[in-house]
């Protein structure tokens, strides 16, 4: 035990005991709100924070303390708590101490903007074993305000933030890429770079997600039209002078065709918990008939027995069996149940958006010709282990 009884560390020993014998659930993700004291213009979730259903629909206090509890049997390690903006709620420095007594190393996703001195004296006294994560909407208060839908916004944000590095609490930031700061990118990073946790470039959303509860269509052609073009995402990415390494190690290790299954990502090994206790196989796939009642299952129900029905499921879409189902990119390309579900309330429709997008990649990288389709191609494997092998002989020489 260290501090006053707060925390309990987990040794590495026990931590390797716990992976051979008993690891089932290695982090829990846990949308504590769905409200936000945002209102930002590409978000696929939030809330109002006054909204008085959303609130009344909530995991309470106990729910969520139980949670923890399954999840620190199952052998979690770590708990990431996400919203909306997770500190709108009041109860939310006693979950944070609930989590870190079971040993859980704690990740918070917020905006700062209800960052306080007392949550801060709470996470310099108890640190929460990993670094805070910020999102950033803005350099100055005409783009971050606009942007992020709050007047006064980027006054409250920079506040927090400026409590973290006075009481050396660790943090990183990311920014969402925006019209409305698209043009203070370079800012950013020299900003960026000056905070001491930052150890690598900040990430950037940018093709963002629609609405995962499909409950605001005129919201959704507003986020569509913030992407980024196919052409423009690549930019962007080549940006990182270590993204063709990079590509080269990643190509070799997950690119190849997945066949009919759908899911072929890492959904549902792990569990997301939304706002009103439906675990869910990942964050996004809010589909009505593929999330599992925490109020009547427990946390190992729906990973032991609940998930693996769900993870073999096979694609029924001719147009998805005719191209994702053998097209080399899938790895690459981020088609997935949950972006299919999000664009078109189905699981196994191709999202096009995304397939320019990989193809784009693919292109740039030099795997497809201008004008091929990879569903087409028919020597995929040996194109990657091409371009795979060319940057490791390229390193060795080095």
């Amino acid at each position: 035990m260290t501090g006053e009884g707060y925390v309990r560390t987990v040794s590495r020993g026990k931590a390797d005991l716990l992976k051979g014998k008993r690891l089932i659930l290695g982090q829990l993700d846990i949308e504590l709100t769905e409200r936000c004291n945002n209102r930002c213009i590409h978000c696929l979730i939030n809330r109002p924070e006054e909204d008085a259903d959303a609130k009344g629909r909530e995991m309470d206090t106990s729910f969520v303390l139980d949670l923890l509890r399954q999840a620190a049997d199952l052998g979690c390690m770590t708990v990431k708590f996400t919203g909306g903006e997770p500190l709108l709620r009041p109860d939310f420095s006693e979950l944070y101490l609930a989590a870190r007594r079971l040993g859980m190393q704690v990740i918070l996703f917020t905006n700062g903007r209800l960052i306080t001195p007392g949550l801060v004296a709470l996470l310099s006294r108890y640190p929460p074993g990993r670094v805070v994560e910020i999102s950033v909407y803005g350099m100055h208060p005409g783009s971050y305000d606009i942007a992020a839908g709050a007047k006064g916004s980027f006054a409250e944000f920079r506040r927090g933030v400026d409590l973290l590095l006075e009481h050396k609490v660790p943090f990183v930031v990311k920014q969402a890429f925006l019209p409305q700061n698209r043009d203070e990118m370079e800012e950013f990073e020299a900003w960026a770079a000056t905070i001491p946790g930052m150890d690598k470039r900040p990430g950037y959303s940018m093709n963002f997600d629609l609405r995962a509860r499909h409950d605001d269509p005129a919201k959704n052609e507003r986020i569509a039209a913030l992407r980024l073009t196919p052409d423009e995402t690549v930019a962007m990415l080549a940006r990182d002078p270590k993204y063709i390494p990079g590509m080269q190690e990643f190509c070799w290790k997950f690119m190849r065709p997945t066949g009919d299954k759908i899911f072929s990502c890492g959904a549902g090994h792990g569990t997301c918990v939304d706002s009103y206790g439906m675990a869910q196989m990942c964050l996004p796939l809010r589909h009505q008939e593929m999330v599992c009642d925490l109020h009547h299952h427990s946390l190992r129900e729906a990973l032991i027995e609940v998930f693996p029905r769900f993870r073999e499921m096979k694609a029924t879409n001719p147009d998805y069996i005719r191209r994702c189902a053998v097209c080399f990119l899938k790895g690459l390309c981020e088609q997935c149940p949950a972006k299919s579900w999000m664009e078109y309330g189905a699981l196994d429709t191709p999202v096009e958006y995304l397939c320019d997008v990989a193809h784009a990649q693919a292109r740039y990288l030099g795997l497809i010709g201008e004008q091929e389709k990879a569903w087409e191609v028919t020597d995929g494997r040996e194109r990657v282990e091409r371009f795979s092998d060319d940057g490791l002989n390229k390193r060795v020489v080095l």
